[in-house]
Parts: C-alpha cells; sequence; structure tokens
C-alpha cells in the first residue's frame, strides 16, 4: 500500500461509509480492529450527532478510522418537476398515513458544521462523495495531520481531486451499492457509468494518487483483481451491510440475499439521484419517473422510507446494494475481514503459481 495509506491498516480492506444507519460505531470499530479501515457515515446526520459517534468510535477502538462527508449540493432542482414527484407520491403517503417531506430541507448537510468539528478534533481519514473539496479545505485537514479521500466515478473527478490537494480518491464503479459519487449529476450521461476494473486503468493513467476501489466487491479474489489493476485497497460496503454489528434495518439485511430480490439497478426514486438499489416495488413504480433533484426528494421520500420500515414493509424501503449482494455472508464483521484477508492470500498466491508454470 501506498505511503498515503499504508499505517492506517494491516490488510488492505476498506468498509465503505454506509449513510442511513449501516456504518455506526460498533461495525467500525470491529473493522479496524480486525485489521481493515473502518468508515463512520456523517450524511444525514446532524454536526453533532456525527460527533458523539466519533466519541462513542474512539471509546470502542484506538485503531484508525475515517469519516465521510456529503458535500452541499450547488443549485436548485426543478420545483415545477419536484412538484409533479410529490403528486405522484400522495398514495404512498396515504397508504403508509404519513405526510411527504419538505424538499427545502437543506442543501448542505450541515457541511461546514462538521468541517468545523473534524478540523478541531482530527480524526485520522476524512473523504468526501458528491463533489471534490476546495483546495483550502484540504489543505487545512493535512496541516491538522488528517488524510483526505475524495470519491471519483471518473478520470476528469479525479484530476480535480489531485489539482485540489487531496491524499488519495476512491475509485467507485457502476457496480457499488447506494449512491453514485458524481461530482454533477447530470441526466445526459444517465445510465452511462463505468466497471470498476476499466475505471482503475482510466483513473491510474490519469493521475498520481493512490486509489481505493469500490463496486460490488465481495470476495478476497475480487479484491487480489483491484489490487492488480493499480488499487492501494479495496473498499466493500454491501459485504459489510448484513454483519451482525451493522445497524442496517434487519429488514434490509435480509433482502440482501432474499431470492425474491432478483437483482439491482440504479434509480433516482428514492432521492432524486441516481443511486443502486434491490428492486422493489417502490423502484419499479416510481423510478422511472423521479426528477433529478438531490436532496429534495430525499427530503420528500424520508418520512416515507422510515413509515415503510416501521410497517416492516421492504417493499417501500430504500435497499441499497451492489452487484454482488447474492454473495453477501452473514458473518461478525472481525471475522468477515479475516475471511476476505485469507481468500486474498489465497489468490496472489495462486497468481504467482499460475506466472512461474
Amino acid at each position: 500500500m501506498s505511503s498515503a495509506l499504508t499505517d492506517l491498516c494491516r490488510y488492505p480492506i476498506v468498509q465503505a461509509p454506509m449513510a442511513g444507519g449501516a456504518s455506526c460505531p460498533q461495525l467500525v470499530a470491529a473493522v479496524s480492529e480486525a485489521g481493515g479501515l473502518g468508515f463512520l457515515a456523517a450524511g444525514y446526520k446532524t454536526a453533532d450527532g456525527m460527533y458523539r459517534e466519533v466519541q462513542q468510535l474512539r471509546g470502542l477502538t484506538a485503531r484508525p478510522f475515517g469519516v465521510n462527508l456529503f458535500m452541499p449540493q450547488p443549485g436548485q432542482a426543478d420545483a415545477a418537476a419536484v412538484e409533479v414527484y410529490r403528486q405522484q407520491l400522495a398514495g404512498e403517503a396515504a397508504w403508509y398515513e404519513t405526510p411527504l417531506g419538505d424538499p427545502d430541507a437543506g442543501r448542505d448537510d450541515g457541511y461546514d458544521a462538521k468541517l468545523a468539528i473534524l478540523l478541531d478534533d482530527p480524526v485520522p481519514v476524512v473523504s468526501f462523495t458528491f463533489g471534490c473539496p476546495a483546495p483550502d479545505t484540504l489543505a487545512a485537514f493535512a496541516r491538522v495531520g488528517t488524510r483526505t479521500v475524495v470519491t471519483v466515478t471518473g478520470p476528469d473527478e479525479a484530476r480535480a481531486a489531485e489539482r485540489a490537494g487531496a491524499d488519495a480518491v476512491c475509485v467507485q464503479g457502476v457496480e457499488a451499492g447506494g449512491h453514485q459519487g458524481t461530482h454533477r449529476d447530470d441526466p445526459e450521461t444517465e445510465g452511462s457509468g463505468t466497471g470498476l476494473l476499466a475505471l482503475i486503468t482510466q483513473v491510474r493513467e490519469a493521475v498520481r494518487l493512490p486509489m481505493l476501489a469500490a463496486g460490488g466487491l465481495m470476495r478476497g479474489g475480487q479484491i487480489a483483481a483491484v489490487l492488480a489493476a493499480g488499487a492501494e485497497a479495496a473498499q466493500l460496503g454491501t459485504a459489510f451491510l448484513v454483519c451482525p454489528e451493522s445497524a442496517a434495518d434487519p429488514l434490509h439485511k435480509r433482502a440482501v440475499t432474499d431470492p425474491l430480490f432478483t437483482h439491482t439497478e440504479l434509480t433516482r426514486a428514492f432521492s432524486g439521484r441516481p443511486a443502486r438499489s434491490l428492486v422493489n416495488r417502490f423502484v419499479r413504480e416510481h423510478g422511472p419517473y423521479a426528477p433529478a433533484a438531490y436532496p429534495e426528494v430525499h427530503h420528500l421520500t424520508s418520512g416515507l422510507r422510515k413509515a415503510a420500515a416501521r410497517a416492516k414493509d421492504p417493499q417501500g424501503m430504500a435497499l441499497w446494494a451492489g452487484q454482488g449482494h447474492r454473495l453477501a455472508r452473514e458473518l461478525p464483521a472481525g471475522q468477515l475481514v479475516e475471511v476476505l484477508h485469507c481468500e486474498l492470500r489465497s489468490a496472489v498466491s495462486e497468481l504467482a503459481v499460475g506466472g512461474t508454470s
């Protein structure tokens, strides 16, 4: 592993930050204690809520960990399109007996307040999704000893991260579960995401930054493949979502391997941004009509998703999952890290033997 990441974990295994609850302090601590690098997700939390989780995590482990921030979203969505979608969701609100949320509830996710806390009380790593921070922000983190990682989905975004002064990039392939971390949500590029192995090569030839690789990774052999392609470590989300330490809703955990949910697709149905979810009733009925309007649609559907969870109805929940979801293993997080590392070592050994035969 490169000097930007080498002393953070024993194994090149990173637990992805999963906003919405899964990446709780217990999961992050278990991963970091086992030799991986765990990440808290600050997205959708208040600044105080993020700080409390950081403090709780420090009480569980002395190992390095990271915190992921959502970048503020520029501009405003088409209010008329959001209103049309609101009207379409009226039946859902009636069914779940809950009001729709306020689409204008905020666009910055408490970004500045979170920055202030993390600069005042630094953590080992901070990563960013949905954009690239300003150079002075990244320089401020460098001064306090925090490594910075920017999520990218293409070589142009990687170049922007390098110019801004990031320490590393997280290269996210289209296979990844949850939100695509694109810096600019352009509806004209809908469905044109790049697969992880091709993307690693493109980014490797575009910048000199160390790379984490994310997108559908579930086995040690896949980790070996992305390391061979040029990544420094692999970032896995869905693989850790089903662990007992994960705070994901039990219905979400079961759905990941439930034969009822046969596949995933990118949808705007829940948030207004492309995000990979298991295909359920909500995705089928509303995905084709959801506008490009993040975070307006996220705020609009937040109450519906919570009501569906309370009603024990996975057909109305955001069931984020990567393309490899059927390969999930319900192992304790620390054991999963060890299993992945053993699989990685075996894959590397087999490659070495094959290369000399």
